[in-house]
């Protein structure tokens, strides 16, 4: 393991055969009566096409409004985006004129919600909603439309697709709508994907089935997509790499595989400890002390320093930068080759 603790270089140019998407330094906050939020604060993560990238983290850590910024529906005011770029193919959206940025999201990138019956339109039927991506943006007739979205319904695995084009949302499962949404989003076969808490409410077979029909399509269209979930269990098999979000800022970032070894921050330490294990049964599930912090009064010097179990002075006065763990790695942890040492060590004993 490299013994480098220099933080990673922001800002560096783009390469040949770089990321599909490259965010850098991204900043959103929102003004409120009550004072600014800092929802977002110098976030940088990228997914290159074919990679799954899971953000993870409680509540409130600015996953999803990470992803609305990068998909230009941030809703302003109150939301503001004061800094960074949001790199796609090369191209950064948050300079690009509003209509060319309109044209991209939908065709090239697209966006799966959380709660598809809050998503969808209530008074327009499920075939409507999915043939006006190909009327917008083709500029297909109605009975096209139609057509596609009977394919698209059937390619997701809706029973009796022919006959259901004409329900209504209210009228499908919640497993179902769920599949609707992911219709709607590999409408035009876009190149990236954000799915934000796709099995948000949904049983856990309804859940390995959304998973699953998700990666299906990833590697049949070979997209990008980002995962935002605070289920690290859903993301175990699916991901390639994560990153996880803690007060608006990247607090580690690594291959799924090092992150379930070996984790290099304390919170992400937490996460994991706090997933339920068949072979502690009966025993106390584990739970991270407090709460996050309140948005418009973030802590100084490390956000998470009033949770942590290995806080010290320097954590209460500097913000950490982003360690280079190694290559593929980095953590903003003061600490972080204890809590790596710790982890590995625990798994070397008998």
């Amino acid at each position: 393991m490299s013994q480098d603790t220099s933080p990673v270089p922001a800002g560096a140019g783009p390469v040949a055969g770089g990321p599909l998407l490259d965010v850098r330094g991204l900043r959103v906050e929102f003004r409120t009566r009550d004072g600014v939020a800092r929802a977002v604060n110098g976030v940088d993560y990228s997914v290159e096409a074919g990679q799954t990238l899971a953000v993870l983290g409680e509540s409130g850590s600015g996953k999803s409004v990470t992803a609305q910024a990068v998909m230009g529906i941030l809703d302003s005011p109150p939301g503001f985006v004061t800094g960074g770029q949001v790199l796609f193919d090369g191209q950064d959206l948050l300079t690009m004129p509003a209509e060319r940025r309109r044209r991209i999201r939908g065709a090239r990138m697209a966006m799966i919600f959380q709660d598809a019956l809050s998503s969808l339109n209530p008074v327009l039927s499920v075939g409507d909603q999915l043939g006006e991506m190909y009327r917008v943006h083709r500029g297909a007739s109605r009975k096209e439309a139609r057509a596609k979205a009977v394919e698209l319904m059937e390619r997701v695995r809706i029973p009796a697709a022919r006959e259901r084009v004409r329900q209504y949302p209210h009228q499908f499962s919640g497993g179902m709508r769920q599949r609707v949404m992911i219709a709607m989003a590999i409408s035009l076969e876009p190149e990236l994907i954000i799915a934000d808490e796709p099995t948000t409410a949904l049983d856990v077979t309804v859940q390995a089935q959304v998973m699953e029909l998700l990666a299906e399509l990833q590697r049949e269209f070979r997209m990008g997509l980002i995962l935002i979930t605070h289920d690290l269990g859903v993301v175990a098999d699916v991901a390639d790499k994560i990153a996880v979000m803690y007060a608006g800022r990247i607090v580690e970032n690594a291959p799924v595989r090092d992150i379930y070894r070996a984790p290099a921050h304390p919170y992400t330490k937490g996460l994991l400890r706090s997933i339920p294990r068949l072979d502690q049964k009966g025993s106390e599930l584990y739970a991270i002390k407090g709460l996050p912090p309140n948005l418009l009064h973030i802590p100084p010097g490390c956000a998470f320093h009033p949770r942590c179990p290995i806080a010290r002075p320097v954590c209460r006065t500097e913000v950490p930068p982003l360690y280079a763990v190694d290559e593929k790695r980095t953590s903003a942890c003061h600490f972080w080759r204890e809590t790596v040492g710790d982890e590995r060590a625990a798994a070397d004993r008998p």
